[in-house]
């Protein structure tokens, strides 16, 4: 953090993007949560307080509401020195079976929507800045029925190190961090399905679930560590090697 700069997180308004936003709030960055939520962004500005925080709509899919949105964040006269995109769905949906539709709605904001966030942040980042993705144990990890999201955090990876390649001449750093199983609204409804979070916990060597905050700290030390790029961060506590569970078999049994 450099004097007169602020932090951008995107997709800020819940889950994992709103811990990330306050804890980089706490740790004294003004923060410009960008979110589709506009009414969800802006009442947790609210709960930040003084600071200098904003809130702003952005949808990651739309090329014109990125541009928009960095348009409007770079009217501040300080400058952004830290970006970080937390937006993201899912569909579930055999390859054979998922409609192309929903592959490419998930495609959109996995990974263009990441390409045009990277894209534009990096166009306007201080130059020793830090982009900030995240991603999942799914870009690494096959699950049944999750084509489209394995496929998007995949691509998320390399294109994460191909920016950190590009970016690098103006020491901007780009890395992301792969979460594994962590309790937010994107996975309340598959762990509310019988079964699924045992079988998560049973394929993670550590025994538990993340937080959270174990996400928002790994987010905070790479907006800090200025030798690290091009780095996609397992942190799943060990679940990377070993099986990922079979989470549209938990959804048909429930089914009956």
């Amino acid at each position: 953090m450099t004097e007169n700069s602020y932090a951008i997180v995107v997709g800020g308004a819940s889950g994992l993007g709103a811990e990330i936003a306050r804890t980089m709030a706490a740790h004294g960055y003004a923060v410009v949560i960008g979110d589709r939520n506009l009414g969800a962004a802006q009442e947790l500005v609210a709960q930040l307080g003084d600071g200098g925080h904003a809130a702003a709509a952005v949808d990651v899919s739309d090329e014109d509401s990125v541009a928009t949105f960095f348009e409007s964040v770079t009217q501040r006269p300080d400058n952004f020195d830290v970006a970080v995109n937390c937006a993201g769905i899912t569909a579930l949906g055999l390859v054979t079976e998922l409609p192309v539709a929903k592959f490419r709605r998930v495609v959109d904001v996995c990974l263009t929507g990441a390409f045009l966030f990277t894209q534009y942040a990096g166009r306007h980042i201080a130059d020793g800045g830090a982009i900030i993705s995240l991603s999942s144990l799914n870009a690494r990890q096959p699950a049944v029925g999750m084509s489209a999201y394995c496929s998007a955090k995949a691509g998320l990876s390399m294109l994460t190190q191909v920016a950190a390649l590009e970016l690098g001449s103006r020491g901007v750093r780009v890395n992301a961090v792969a979460p594994g199983l962590v309790r937010t609204p994107l996975t309340s409804g598959a762990l509310g399905v019988p079964g699924v979070e045992s079988e998560y916990v049973e394929n993670i060597p550590l025994g538990q679930p993340g937080t959270p905050q174990d996400i928002a700290q790994a987010v905070l030390y790479m907006a800090q560590a200025q030798w690290l790029t091009g780095e996609v961060l397992d942190l799943n506590g060990g679940a990377h090697m070993m099986r990922y569970p079979n989470v549209k078999a938990h959804f048909e049994a429930a089914q009956g």
